[in-house]
């Protein structure tokens, strides 16, 4: 298959710092969409897979799953996209098509496994995938989302997956009108479900260990939020019918879970390297459950655009350029970012 050079960045171990490199992007094939990269967010999981911190990370690693860009070529067979349109790509760019999860399209459940958008293996010419820190891309266009005119472009990226990755349980566990909600959390992610829980209908609480979140939860549009430090503002939190938990660092749920009404979920859509210890009567007691969630499909993607767009939701972001990479990492590790980083691929 014949290939062409884009310019990237990456990195070649999990010590190394990510550098500019040159990788092969596919020339496109009938039903395939190529894009040239306007912005790209930076997601912890980006930080985790280059760190090779769940162990399955394939250098040389290209990360990136926020993409948002402008389509400069189309395959023969391509009718969704023209030329010049705005399009978008998460974190799935492949999958079987025809089990039983991706006919209901829930491609992220594929049940032969979705391929994602990098570090995965490339179908079509051999090695990785490689993301969105890259000047082009080239996806097959049943995976592309069409991105609405967002006023602020580089602000809308972050939907491609922490927009995602909270709006497909808020909307499965019916996060609405009468519906308490808790968010556990307020980073890239938690700052996205405050946002899209409020839009949805309903009264929303925030729990953060930080005092100088607890204000800026009311910006966001929280009706409550609690210090999750203090014992006691932990022990007058009650009646959850859902809590949603961003956390990806080892934390107790059990208060959280304690928290909930009779029937109520604690679903967990942070990813922690560490196990995380449930206590039995934290769920036998009120007949609770914890769950978790993984981003959402093609079709409920671009559901999410559209709803963040009538309701005017983007991320809170800093813009960076590629040269800052390596810097935005550092400060991603440390919390020292509200909300998420965004690189402007031109710049």
């Amino acid at each position: 298959m014949e290939t062409t050079l884009a310019k990237a960045y990456g990195t070649e171990s999990a010590e190394a710092p990510i550098k500019s490199m040159d990788i092969k992007r596919r020339d496109t094939l009938a039903n395939d969409v190529e894009i040239e990269i306007l912005y790209c967010g930076i997601c912890h999981s980006d930080l985790h897979a280059v760190h090779n911190d769940w162990g399955a990370t394939a250098y040389p690693i290209v990360p990136g799953h926020e993409i948002v860009g402008r389509v400069t070529k189309i395959g023969d067979e391509v009718t969704k996209f023209k030329v010049g349109d705005l399009a978008a790509i998460g974190c799935i760019v492949d999958s079987c098509g025809h089990c039983t999860q991706c006919s209901h399209g829930e491609e992220q459940f594929c049940e032969e496994g979705w391929t994602l958008v990098f570090n995965a293996p490339d179908k079509h010419i051999g090695g990785v995938t490689y993301g969105g820190f890259s000047g082009k891309i080239v996806a097959d266009a049943d995976y592309v989302l069409k991105m609405p005119e967002f006023d602020d472009l580089a602000a809308a990226a972050p939907l491609l997956c922490a927009g995602i990755t909270t709006y497909s349980p808020l909307k499965h566990w019916k996060a609405g009108p009468g519906k308490k909600v808790g968010i556990v959390g307020i980073g890239g992610l938690g700052h996205m479900a405050i946002k899209i829980a409020k839009a949805m209908g309903a009264e929303v609480t925030v729990f953060t260990t930080s005092p100088s979140k607890v204000e800026d939860a009311k910006r966001l549009g929280a009706d409550h939020s609690v210090l999750s430090k203090d014992a006691e503002q932990m022990k007058a939190q009650s009646g959850f019918d859902m809590i949603l938990d961003t956390v990806s660092a080892k934390h107790d749920v059990n208060p959280y879970l304690n928290s909930l009404a009779v029937d109520g979920s604690m679903v967990l859509v942070g990813l922690p390297n560490e196990p995380l210890e449930i206590g039995a009567f934290s769920v036998v007691n009120g007949r609770r459950s914890f769950a978790g969630s993984n981003i959402g499909g093609i079709a409920e993607t671009q559901e999410m655009l559209e709803f963040c767009k009538e309701h005017n939701i983007t991320a809170d972001i800093e813009v960076i350029a590629p040269n800052q990479i390596n810097e935005g990492f550092e400060r991603l590790e440390k919390g020292d970012i509200k909300y998420r980083f965004v690189i402007d691929m031109k710049a």
